[in-house]
C-alpha cells in the first residue's frame, strides 16, 4: 500500500495534505509514504522532516508511481498523476460542483475520487470533517483580517487621555466559522452580535456572550437543511431579514459574513445600499467571496472600498494559516483512512454510508448522486 502526498499546484495554496505526524501514523498502519519534494515548504515543513518520519521524498513522477492512494488538499490534474495504479484513490478537497470537468476526467482515467468535503455530518465522522476544521481557523483569521484593516482598536480602553470605545462587530452566518469569529472578536474586546437563518443557533450565539439578532414570527426561520447546513429562505423571510439587518448594520464597525449553501452560489446578505449606511472606516470581511460572495461589490482576492467601507475578499483563507490548517487537514485525512483500515488487506475498505457519500467516481463512471441529479 503506497500513499502519495502531493505538492499543491493551485495558485496561492500553501497547505499540505500530510505532516510528519500523520506520515508516522500511516507507516504505523503498514503503508509506505512518498512525499513530493517541497510539498510542505509553504506550511513550514522541510523535506528532511518527512524523511525523519519515515517517508521517501521524490519528484512528482516518482511520488505518484504505483500509488494506491493520492492525498491532496485540492484535487490534482489528471495528467500529473498518470503513474498511479489503476483504480487509485484520489482523496482531497475536490470541489465537485466547481470542478466538474476534472471529476469527469478522474472517471475517464479510472480513478476513484473521494471528495472529503462531502463527508456526512454524523457523529462518527466529525474527526474526518475538513470543512469544519478549516472553517474554524477561517473564522479566526477573518477577525484578524478585519482588525488589520480597521483603523481603530477593538476593546474599550480607559486612559488618562480619554476613553476609546469598543468596536461593534456583527457576524452573519453562525456555522463553524461564524462561531469562531464570534469567540475571537469577543476575546479582542469587541461588542459582538450575530445572526443566522437557523433558529437553533440563537442559543449558541448567546452562550458565547454575543447578542442574537433574529427575525421573529416569520415563516422560514428554521432554515435547517440536511447535515446542519442552511437552506434557501422564503421570500417573506428574506424581506424581513433585510429590514432587520439594514437597521442593525448601520451601527456596526466590523461585519463578518460566512453564509454558504453547498452546491449553490453564496446567498446575498449585504447590498450596496446597506453598505452606504455604514460609517466610513468600517470593515466587512466576506468569507464566501469565492462562491459569489455574501456582499455586493466584494471581489475575490482583493480589498475594495465602497462608500468609505473596506470590503475584504481574501481567497483561500485557510491557506493564510497554512501550518495549523495543514495539521488539522492532515489529521482529518488520517482519521478517515485509519477508521476503515483493514489489517489483513493492509488497505482501507469503506463502508456504504460514508463511501457512498464521498465517492464521486468508480469503475470509469461518475457515481455520486449529488452530481447525477
Amino acid at each position: 500500500m503506497k500513499i502519495a502526498v502531493l505538492k499543491e499546484q493551485a495558485s496561492g495554496e500553501c497547505r499540505v495534505a500530510a505532516t510528519p505526524e500523520t506520515v508516522k501514523k500511516f507507516i504505523g498502519l503498514g503503508a509506505q509514504v512518498a512525499v513530493e519534494a517541497g510539498a510542505g515548504v509553504t506550511a513550514s515543513i522541510a523535506d528532511a522532516d518527512y524523511v525523519s518520519a519515515g517517508a521517501t521524498v521524490a519528484t512528482r513522477a516518482d511520488t505518484v508511481a504505483g500509488a494506491d492512494i493520492i492525498l491532496g488538499v485540492q484535487g490534482p490534474d489528471v495528467a500529473s498523476i498518470s503513474g498511479a495504479k489503476p483504480g487509485a484513490w484520489i482523496t482531497a478537497g475536490l470541489n465537485p460542483f466547481g470542478e466538474r470537468a476534472r471529476v469527469d476526467a478522474y472517471a475517464a482515467a479510472g480513478y476513484e475520487a473521494l471528495a472529503m468535503e462531502f463527508m456526512p455530518r454524523i457523529t462518527r465522522a466529525q474527526s474526518m470533517d475538513i470543512l469544519s476544521s478549516q472553517s474554524n481557523l477561517s473564522g479566526y483569521k477573518a477577525v484578524l483580517d478585519a482588525a488589520a484593516e480597521y483603523g481603530k482598536a477593538f476593546p474599550m480602553m480607559m486612559t488618562a487621555a480619554g476613553t476609546v470605545s469598543a468596536a461593534k462587530a456583527f457576524v452573519m452566518g453562525v456555522g463553524v466559522a461564524g462561531l469562531q469569529a464570534i469567540a475571537t472578536a469577543r476575546r479582542l474586546g469587541a461588542q459582538v452580535s450575530a445572526t443566522d437563518v437557523r433558529a437553533a443557533t440563537k442559543e449558541q450565539i448567546e452562550s458565547l456572550g454575543a447578542k442574537a439578532i433574529f427575525v421573529e414570527k416569520v415563516a422560514g426561520i428554521e432554515g435547517e437543511g440536511s447535515g446542519g447546513y442552511a437552506t434557501e429562505m422564503s421570500d417573506e423571510y428574506k424581506a424581513a431579514q433585510a429590514e432587520l439587518v439594514s437597521s442593525h448594520i448601520a451601527k456596526q464597525d466590523i461585519v463578518i459574513t460566512t453564509a454558504l449553501i453547498p452546491g449553490r452560489p453564496a446567498p446575498r446578505l449585504i447590498t450596496d445600499a446597506q453598505i452606504a449606511t455604514m460609517k466610513p472606516g468600517s470593515v466587512i470581511v466576506d468569507l464566501a467571496v469565492e462562491q459569489g460572495g455574501n456582499v455586493e461589490g466584494a471581489v475575490a482576492g482583493e480589498v475594495v472600498v465602497k462608500h468609505g467601507v473596506k470590503i475584504v475578499g481574501h481567497r483561500n483563507v485557510p491557506s493564510r494559516l497554512a501550518t495549523d490548517t495543514s495539521a488539522l487537514f492532515s489529521r482529518n485525512l488520517f482519521n478517515f483512512l485509519s477508521a476503515f483500515w483493514d489489517k489483513e488487506k493492509n488497505a482501507p475498505v469503506l463502508d456504504e454510508e460514508i463511501g457512498n457519500a464521498i465517492r464521486l467516481t468508480q469503475g470509469g463512471k461518475v457515481v455520486n448522486e449529488r452530481l447525477l441529479g
